[in-house]
């Protein structure tokens, strides 16, 4: 309503302008008056503008006198549209926060929604477990009232274990000396122990099961041969019985492989003079482990000339250290003694007494006599280093 009325101002007051200047311009004509020199007319015409030029500049000054928005509309329009600029870019952050804020509540929703389905399921799975406490507490009073009828059985059980107590130490002393008794019987009896190799060789591998069976029954007619000798008897209880499958599963390896097997039979257990020769089979790779002349060991000592048994105790210990770095290198020792190799007694003499006159220090070497395979036996060629040297044979 107010812009109305400025208009209708505005209007009023450049009709009113109009006039004036009409009149103040056909005055001057009229008087012919002349300023710096022009014509009349002309001095009319700037007279007539000089004086709407005033009469406007009054109108706009007494309006921007009278009215605040007059005055915001000639000198404050620039400021004016400068603060609109800066109220919409607020008004933008604002919305893009309020838009955020709507996307965080949203999210804060779907919490909400998901944290009250898991208080549900809680809540659900709180009453299954006051249901379940319920039935082990139940549970638990008929299982103490089962306890009390067990102590109670306990207590008459006690008192009969002692008495079976009294009675098993009488059966033990029985029984320790019925089992004196019968190893005093048995050790007078055994023929082989356990572990003991009845026989044993070589088996070629990678051949027909046919050719495996054969040359395994060859060796189950020595394990035989052996078992008769040792009996000194010959009698159907001497063969040599051994489990068919252990068999079977024998000649299945040796013949699916392509390595040569060494094949032992050994008792498989304290076997008595009388009963069945039971037997296991153990089946070993075989390869060539030293070839002749091939190093095995050597050993330094200090010994004592003139004296014998130190003489005789050194040869044994080298002996110890050579058995023990053949079986380390792949020869398979024997199950009772441990023994890899034979050694005659005039061997074993003859390096005894060329040490005999030595003293101060020596070594002694071992080396292979001949090619010799994990079955062995090693036959060994002894020699007295330092000066001193003995080669024997077997």
């Amino acid at each position: 309503m107010y812009g109305v009325v400025l208009i209708v101002v505005l209007v009023i007051t450049g009709g009113v302008i109009a006039f004036i200047g009409d009149r103040v311009g056909t005055k001057v004509g009229k008087k012919k008056l002349s300023l710096f020199g022009l014509r009349p007319r002309h001095t009319s015409v700037i007279v007539t503008i000089i004086t709407g030029i005033c009469i406007t500049t009054m109108t706009f000054g007494v309006m921007a006198a009278v009215s605040k928005d007059v005055r915001t509309a000639l000198f404050g329009m620039e400021k004016l549209n400068m603060a609109m600029r800066e109220t919409q870019e607020r008004l933008d952050v604002a919305g893009v926060k309020l838009s955020a804020a709507e996307e965080q509540q949203k999210k804060a929703e779907d919490k909400l929604k998901i944290s009250q389905e898991e208080v549900d399921r809680l809540q659900e799975r709180q009453e299954k477990l006051s249901a379940r406490a319920s039935e082990l507490e139940a549970g638990n009073a008929a299982l103490e009232a089962e306890k009390g009828a067990l102590l109670s059985k306990n207590d008459v059980l006690s008192s009969e274990n002692t008495a079976l107590e009294a009675d098993n130490k009488s059966l033990e002393q029985r029984s320790e000396l019925l089992r004196q008794g019968l190893q005093t019987m048995r050790e007078g009896d055994i023929v082989f122990r356990a572990g003991e190799v009845v026989a044993s060789g070589v088996i070629e591998g990678g051949r027909s099961k046919e050719e495996i069976r054969e040359d395994m029954e060859s060796l189950i007619v020595l394990a035989n041969r052996n078992t008769t000798q040792r009996l000194g008897v010959n009698d159907e209880n001497s063969s040599i019985w051994i489990y068919q499958p252990e068999y079977d599963k024998a000649v299945e390896t040796i013949s699916s492989g392509k390595n040569d097997m060494v094949v032992r039979i050994v008792a498989a257990g304290n076997l008595i003079a009388g009963e069945p020769v039971r037997t296991n089979l153990q089946l070993f790779k075989n390869s060539i482990i030293y070839r002749k002349n091939e190093f095995i060991i050597a050993r330094p000592f200090r010994i004592t000339a003139g004296d014998s048994s130190e003489a005789e105790h050194t040869v044994m210990s080298f002996l110890k250290d050579v058995n023990l770095a053949a079986t380390d290198r792949g020869i398979l020792p024997d199950p009772i003694r441990g023994s890899v190799g034979v050694m005659e007694g005039s061997q074993f003499f003859d390096v005894v007494q060329a040490l005999v006159p030595i003293s101060g220090d020596i070594i002694l070497s071992a080396y292979a006599r001949d090619d010799t395979d994990a079955l062995g036996p090693l036959r060994l060629n002894i020699k007295l280093e330092s000066g001193f040297t003995s080669d024997s044979s077997n």
